[in-house]
């Protein structure tokens, strides 16, 4: 049992600590393993290359996935709580890593999801030390889903207004414009004028029309400022909390715990 125990702990040293010297060198060749196959899924996309070489694709596909698989049920083995690190973001990528290659063999057009596997460089992170990179971008993502609650009335009520402006726009250009021939073709109108993207293949032609556009073109501009305070109001009032690091829980896998914290603030696991 002891040696059990002992194996295990060396095991999460190596897959999950960049501290020690094996743990850098299991990182270091899971980020080229990665590279290399979003590198080879990139040029099998291009139609001159698999013509010539398709069974050499398909080897390399075949490696990656056998290696990343091997890999993720190490990670399992090593932790306290596999389940902890299966609903963890990096558990989730890592199995999304592996998972579009089997689905591939009953339905090939999911083949080249296999691409996802770039979220998979996020561990350069963790690899190089960049933890105060870490700790901010957990300040945005803190400040965003603080504001979640008013960034959705507000992506509501633009839905609002985009439906009754397409549809004003229908009523107004449909017997004079056979670009509005449906209220659906209206909306997209009129997201894309409210946003300022502002494509072009769709105009109105009738003085109406453009009185109604030149407003909505107004308008845009207009709420542009409406998210960003939402966001910068949030962002101000996390900054006035304590700061927390990107240390994460070797029981419980979370993360957000204060700078100063000796243990895990969710399960009381020393840090």
């Amino acid at each position: 049992m002891q040696q059990e125990k002992t194996f295990r702990d060396k095991l999460y040293e190596i897959i999950f600590e960049s501290d020690t010297t094996a743990g850098k060198a299991f990182d270091v060749t899971l980020l080229f393993m990665i590279v290399a196959s979003i590198t080879s899924i990139c040029l099998e996309s291009i139609p001159s290359l698999y013509a010539e070489y398709p069974n050499t694709f398909f080897g390399l596909e075949v490696f990656f996935t056998v290696i990343f698989t091997i890999e993720y049920i190490l990670r399992l083995i090593a932790v306290r709580k596999p389940l902890n690190y299966v609903k963890s973001f990096y558990g989730i990528t890592d199995l999304l890593a592996i998972v579009p290659s089997y689905f591939a063999l009953i339905f090939p057009s999911l083949h080249f999801l296999v691409v996802i596997r770039a979220l998979r460089l996020l561990r350069l992170f963790r690899i190089f030390k960049l933890v105060h990179f870490l700790s901010e971008s957990l300040f945005l993502v803190n400040a965003l889903w603080n504001a979640r609650r008013k960034i959705l009335v507000f992506f509501f009520a633009v839905i609002l207004m985009t439906i009754i402006a397409g549809s004003l726009m229908y009523v107004i250009e449909h017997n004079a414009n056979t670009d509005f021939h449906s209220i659906p073709q209206s909306i997209y109108w009129a997201i894309v004028t409210l946003t300022t993207v502002g494509y072009g293949d769709i105009s109105p032609i009738t003085p109406l029309g453009k009185i109604l556009a030149s407003f909505i073109m107004l308008l845009g501009y207009s709420i542009i400022a409406v998210p960003t305070g939402i966001i910068s109001a949030s962002l101000v009032k996390e900054s006035s909390n304590e700061k927390v690091s990107a240390q994460t829980c070797p029981n419980c896998l979370r993360q957000g715990h204060d700078a100063n914290a000796v243990f895990c603030k969710y399960c009381g696991h020393k840090l």
